[in-house]
């Protein structure tokens, strides 16, 4: 049997802070081909990423699983108290950068879906499928594979995202859906002058100011069904002027939005924009506005995948995970288009802090919660592509 501890330790030290692919995406390649899966290389832009299929997909459904090998930065290494890359383990906890996010979760499936295709062959297909760059612009990562899928021919019907998803709890929690994520970036302009004289100058500090006060103060909505409340944060406000007696012509100012299944991006976008016209009027401030969309809100609504997976995580562990659409974005944003997507794994309190740890049972439970619900998925052959 395929021992997730070990392929853990193996892939934290593979050091793959975002973009380097440090080893990890080869250790996988080698394994799973080892095991009988067609493995491909779907590099992109710089990034190492890995397709590997076991099966044939028309012999039955498809099980998708996505998981991400690279890893954030490790910081000051004298404020760790370990090797970051070492895979150390001291009491029953594994230490190192990716022990958490998420090293363990990929290893753990891995170590599943090799098992269950050398001891239990299943009618259809496993797909599995590594990038290195969730941590990093996401831009040539899972979108990158997901691309090929489409030009190739290949498809999931269901998939699951390993990230860790259980706030203290093994077991307590999966994500059905995730917020949207959008950055909005305002630049004010008026006229510089003499502060002792602030009739000559047009001053856009307090235009911005009131613009960002009013978007902090307005509540975009209360809830939705599977959502909380969409939070709008004032993250920069900055004129980048070191006189204390010049009115500046210039002031920027920075928000990032959360949202919920009540808005898109191109809704919210419209209604800043509003805002910004508004103050305009009022002022007599130019405003500028630009966008980044980080991913749109969405939710796999409770049916068969999330069955499937609290079934298998009540029976491993006693635990009757709660359904949830907490937290930021994760790559479940992009695979939403080509099929229902479940995030579910271990406990992530330490995830991206020094000294970074799982416990070594936590890892051993997550396989075996995994060699589950692909048991239980294909003893059902009759599985429908979609839920």
């Amino acid at each position: 049997m395929t021992d997730p501890v070990a392929l853990t330790q193996s892939l934290i030290r593979c050091p793959s802070v975002t973009p380097e692919e440090g080893g990890a995406i080869v250790l996988l390649d080698d394994l799973l081909s080892a095991a009988g899966f067609q493995t491909t290389r779907v590099d992109r832009g710089g990034i190492a990423n890995l397709f590997a299929i076991w099966g044939t997909a028309g012999n039955g459904p498809v099980f998708g699983f996505n998981g991400h090998t690279d890893v954030v930065p490790i910081g000051d290494r004298d404020d760790w108290t370990v090797d970051p890359f070492g895979g150390e383990i001291r009491d029953g906890i594994l230490y190192g950068r990716g022990a958490t996010d998420m090293k363990s979760g990929v290893a753990a499936f891995v170590a599943a879906a090799v098992d269950m295709v050398s001891t239990e062959p299943p009618e259809g297909a496993i797909v599995i499928s590594i990038t290195g760059d969730e941590e990093g612009d996401a831009k040539h990562g899972t979108t990158a594979i997901l691309d090929w899928m489409a030009e190739n021919g290949h498809r999931m019907d269901h998939c699951l995202v390993g990230e860790p998803t259980c706030p203290s709890t093994m077991g307590e929690m999966m994500k059905i859906g995730r917020r949207g994520s959008m950055t909005a970036y305002f630049t004010a302009t008026g006229v510089q002058g003499h502060s002792a004289y602030p009739h000559r100058a047009k001053n856009p500090v307090p235009a911005l100011a009131r613009l960002v006060d009013r978007l902090a103060s307005f509540e975009l909505d209360q809830g939705t069904d599977h959502f909380q409340a969409s939070t709008l944060a004032v993250t920069t406000f900055d004129t980048g002027n070191p006189a204390n007696n010049v009115i500046p012509a210039n002031c920027r100012a920075t928000v990032n939005i959360r949202f919920n299944d009540a808005h898109s991006s191109d809704s919210l976008a419209e209604w800043l924009q509003q805002q910004c016209d508004q103050i305009a009027d009022e002022t007599g401030i130019t405003f500028e506005m630009t966008i980044t969309v980080s991913g749109e809100s969405f939710v796999t609504e409770p049916g068969l995948l999330s069955d499937l997976i609290g079934r298998a995580v009540e029976a491993e562990t006693g635990v009757t995970p709660e359904l949830s659409t907490t937290g930021g974005t994760s790559d479940a944003r992009f695979i939403k288009n080509m099929c229902p997507v479940v995030e579910f794994g271990l406990v992530g309190k330490t995830m991206h802090q020094v000294d970074e740890c799982v416990e070594v049972a936590q890892i051993t439970a997550l396989k075996s919660i995994y060699s589950r619900i692909l048991r239980d998925y294909f003893a059902n052959t009759s599985t429908p592509t979609g839920d």
